[in-house]
């Protein structure tokens, strides 16, 4: 499982310009079930996604379509958590 932040970078200003592309890459992301939860790091510090069941190449070949990234609106950190223990609820995310 991975943790995606993508935190705006000086470019921020033209986040509204792309915003409608961002949100369908967001759609194609739950849709193929990579991504499990998207929201906003606070405050107004850019976006976080949970993806699940997917490698790290194809993750990182995914973040580099997100327009946000490709227009360097924001910067993409992706960082590997290995699940060991979950709520019953998302034990689905432990392997």
């Amino acid at each position: 499982m991975f943790v995606v932040f993508l935190k705006f970078s000086a470019n921020k200003d033209r986040a509204g310009a792309f915003m409608d592309a961002h949100n369908s890459w967001l759609r194609r992301g739950f849709d193929a079930g990579v991504f499990v939860l998207a929201g906003s790091l606070q405050p107004r510090l850019g976006g976080g996604i949970l993806a699940h069941s997917v490698s790290r190449e194809a993750l990182e070949a995914r973040v580099a379509e997100d327009p946000f990234v490709a227009e360097g609106i924001v910067s993409a950190e992706i960082v590997e958590l290995a699940p060991a223990k979950a709520d019953p609820r998302l034990d689905f995310l432990v392997a």
